[in-house]
């Protein structure tokens, strides 16, 4: 791997911010690899509907049926096709589990950087409950939350993340902590 490719982490509890960040990124040029379109991809393939019910059962089941890397196996693929078409900085949008993690971490070594997007469980939830797509409810949210951590070891990423943005403000001060974090890594 050269060491010009930069492979960015996004990990981060639902309603975090995780999709802003990415967002600022993309706007960036940064090319985006996205863990969670993987798993609708195949959710369409096999005809099922996307709920917040039916994306827990699939994300759980098809780990269950493919082994624990059945996401992160597709997304290197597409990580190491972009980086052949000669892309230098690329994100990873949704890092969910622990193994996930520690298979990036061994394929990609020093190019990946974990950065955890954080913010009270207050902030986040009102966040999930507000958004135009895709919209939980309290119990639901609290639900996928338990899920996340307990089936998907997704506390491992976060707590072990290079980098954090407590994202509790703006989005333009949030962008900013972003920007700082990136003139680093660059260097």
């Amino acid at each position: 791997m050269m060491s010009q490719v930069r492979l960015l982490a996004i990990v981060g509890m639902s309603g975090s911010g995780k999709s802003e960040i990415v967002s600022h990124l993309t706007e960036q040029g940064w090319a985006k690899v996205y863990f969670g379109g993987i798993i609708y991809k195949e959710m369409d393939k096999r005809g099922i509907e996307i709920t917040p019910d039916s994306q827990r059962e699939f994300r759980e089941k098809i780990r269950e049926e493919e082994g624990p890397d059945f996401v992160v196996k597709r997304a290197m693929e597409e990580a190491k096709n972009l980086i052949e078409a000669g892309q230098r900085r690329i994100v990873l949008d949704g890092v969910y589990s622990w193994t996930e993690y520690k298979i990036l971490r061994k394929e990609f070594e020093s190019d990946l950087i974990t950065i955890a997007v954080i913010t009270t469980k207050s902030i986040r939830y009102d966040r999930v409950a507000n958004r135009p797509d895709r919209p939980f409810t309290l119990e639901e949210i609290r639900q996928r939350d338990w899920t996340e951590i307990e089936n998907l070891e997704k506390g491992g990423p976060i707590a072990y993340a290079d980098y954090y943005i407590q994202n509790d403000g703006t989005i333009p001060e949030t962008q900013a902590k972003l920007d700082e974090i990136i003139k680093t890594v660059l260097q």
